[in-house]
Order: C-alpha cells, then structure tokens, then sequence
C-alpha cells in the first residue's frame, strides 16, 4: 500500500521515547521530514541521531514544556523556519498520574490537564492555518482509558475522553477548513512505563516479573502487549492517503481488549 507520505512534514510531540518514538520510526521509514518535541533535549537528540542513521532522516529536535502557553506557537514558528509547510501533527505528549483518587492532589490533576489536555488543544490550534493549507492531518494518540472507568486512572480516563470529544469537536470543524482529525488509542504498549508497570505489580505481589506480566495480560483479556511501533503504523495509515475518507475516526490499537461499542 502507497501512503504517499514521502517528503512530507510531521511534528511528533513527545516523540523521544515510547509511543512517540515509535511514531518517529514510522513516519521516517515512510521519507517524512520530522519535528520532534519533548523536554528532555538529550534523549530527543539521541532520537534525532538514531533516526537519521537508521533511516537518513532530516529531523529537528526541539526541546520544550507543552505546559507552557507560549510553547505551541514557538514549535510551529520553529518548524516552518526549518521546512517551510506542515503536513501532520501527531499529539502525543503528556502522562498523567495513576493513583488512589483520594491521595492525588489538585495538583495532580492540574499537571495531567496542563500538558495532556491543554497542550493537545494548543498545538492544534497553532498549526491549524498552516494544516488548513496544506490539507493536512491531526493524529491525536489518545488511550482506551478513555472507554472505561477505572478507579486507579481517573485522571487519565478523564483527559482520554475529552481528548476523544475534541477530535470529533475538531473533525468537524475539519470538514469545513480541509483538515482531517483523527485518533489513535493505543491499549497496553510496551514502554518504559509499562515495564515499570510490571516491576511495581511484581513487587507487591512477591512475584517474578515474567509472572507479573501474565498477570496483567490475564487482567486485560489479551495476548501480548503492543509494540510502540506498532502505534507508528497506525498513525501513519491514520496520516496517508489511504485513509483519506477516515474524519473523526478513532482507532483502537489494543489487542481486544476493549469490549464495548
């Protein structure tokens, strides 16, 4: 399958590790021009490196805090000095803390908004008259939290599905400017975070970790954990021509282990 995505030009927000940089991966075997945001600058010049050795990529990094108001509008200026158009924004940027809803803290919640929810809204925002040029896409990586509540993931759960309205919020808006938004829900994915996951449910159960892991494939109904660039070739579908009726769709990548309609 053809995606004609050769040339054309991404910016992956958190894209130095995890989901993100297996979207990176993707999208540069596919002969897109990147921009990778995160804030840790080493590990997204470490990315920017393996990137351009595996694939001859032209990526640029720049490191930042999606928290903060103004870093949006930068990370666009930065990348049409350095491409001159864009083509795909892919949101992926933001964590939010699991934990008993009685010990997290306004604070807490106030994080998980900040970067997950506002930073998904702002980049958005600031690339769109440059996607409305170009005809471009929004690929938003979600979570299937976002179908279920789950009593250790409500502020996560939360962010996820007014994450999932906005898509469809902005799909719509879409039709009318020639943007396509879509969204990718990535089930349980083999990050660091899940490994640390494994380590914790491992510790309290005074299991071994290889135990602990099926443990938790049991607790979610599935086979095996997805790989990150797995997700990557989601969202590039998600991003190419192939998918270019897909508006307002939203993709789970999970296994099976979401169960409802």
């Amino acid at each position: 399958m053809e995606l004609n995505l050769k040339d054309k030009v991404a910016i992956v927000t958190g894209g130095n590790r995890g989901i993100g940089a297996g979207v990176a991966r993707q999208l540069a075997r596919e002969g897109m021009r990147l921009a990778l945001v995160a804030r840790d600058g080493d590990k997204l010049t470490a990315m920017a490196n393996a990137l351009r050795e595996s694939s001859d990529a032209s990526v640029l990094t720049i490191a930042c805090d999606l928290r903060e108001r103004e870093a949006a509008a930068s990370v666009i200026e930065r990348t049409l000095a350095r491409f001159g158009h864009l083509d795909l924004l892919v949101n992926n940027a933001g964590a939010t803390r699991r934990g008993d809803f009685f010990e997290l803290t306004d604070d807490d919640w106030e994080d998980g908004l900040a970067l997950k929810l506002h930073g998904y809204v702002r980049m958005t925002r600031a690339a769109w008259p440059q996607l409305a040029n170009m005809q471009g896409t929004v690929v938003n990586i979600v979570g299937v939290g976002a179908w279920t509540g789950i009593g250790e993931f409500t502020i996560g759960g939360v962010v996820n599905a007014g994450l999932m309205n906005f898509t469809k919020a902005m799909a719509d808006l879409g039709k009318r400017d020639g943007v396509r938004v879509c969204a990718v829900n990535p089930g349980r994915i083999r990050t660091d975070r899940l490994e640390r996951n494994i380590a914790r449910i491992a510790q309290n159960e005074g299991v071994a970790p290889e135990v602990a892991t099926q443990m938790l494939l049991n607790e979610c109904g599935i086979n095996r954990f997805g790989s990150p660039d797995e997700i990557g070739q989601a969202v590039a579908f998600m991003a190419s021509d192939a998918a270019s009726f897909a508006q307002g769709a939203i993709l789970d990548i999970d296994g099976g282990e979401t169960r409802a309609i």
